[in-house]
């Protein structure tokens, strides 16, 4: 269903966004892996998606850089000859209590995880366009939709995220360009890894089905997304977070 289609993913070296690289490899999608910093990490991904039977290179782009992301959606049209799939999965935390929150921090924080997939997405649209089809994922979080302490930056970003799948679902639905988000709650990453015992235990009271995600649980919802069972979906949020927040 999806093999043959192409597809970037933004900060796709490691967690969430390698797993869904490698979910889209497993499908027969051929792959940009972009990365921020870490390229030996990236050309990793790209070595396990060749290995997978598909295409797959690396570029290191800042999400948030126009110049850069037009010369990576180029490149990837030049080698695929079309680009099927965008998923906006780049992000950064930069977490602090909101009296303590520096002002870089929150742009940081801003611009990759907001500005990017907003100039991301900007820069596929003409070439889904002149396709006449094309899907684009965004990677939200619960947090933008329940709030959390700590993580007014972050929180306010995906927020954000959330109502840019929005806009632009109605915007480009009817050059058939779905766009939708997905919003993973507790997912075993570097990030979860990080919790002590104490601040495991209290997320796992929270958590419905009492267990934390796997970055392949919220990578098997955006294939769907991406293929042609969700041909009537656009617009839309869907929670991948144990029942979290419901």
């Amino acid at each position: 269903m999806l093999k043959g289609k192409s597809a970037l993913v933004t900060g796709a070296s490691r967690g969430i966004g390698r797993a869904i690289a490698l979910e889209l490899a497993k499908n027969g999608v051929n792959l940009v892996i972009n990365y921020a910093g870490n390229e030996a990490k990236a050309q990793a991904v790209v070595e396990e998606a060749e290995q997978l039977g598909v295409k797959a290179f690396k570029v290191q782009a800042d999400v948030a850089n126009e110049t850069e992301v037009k010369a990576m959606i180029k490149e990837a049209i030049s080698q695929f000859g079309s680009l099927d799939i965008l998923v906006n999965n780049a992000g950064v935390t930069r977490d602090n209590l909101l009296m303590r929150m520096k002002e870089e921090e929150f742009d940081q924080v801003i611009n990759t995880n907001l500005k990017g997939a907003f100039v991301c997405t900007k820069a596929v649209t003409r070439q889904m366009m002149k396709q006449k089809a094309g899907r684009i994922i965004n990677v939200a979080s619960i947090v933008g939709v329940s709030g959390n302490p700590g993580q007014a930056n972050y929180v306010a970003a995906k927020a954000g995220v959330i109502g840019l799948t929005k806009s632009t679902a109605k915007e480009l639905a009817s050059r058939n360009i779905l766009v939708n988000a997905v919003a993973p709650g507790f997912i075993s990453t570097d990030m979860t890894d990080a919790l002590n015992e104490e601040q495991r235990e209290r997320t796992l009271a929270m958590i419905p089905l009492a267990k934390l995600g796997a970055p392949e649980d919220v990578a098997k919802v955006v294939r769907f997304l991406a293929s042609e069972d969700a041909n009537y979906i656009t617009g839309q949020t869907i929670h991948i977070d144990g029942g979290m927040v419901m």
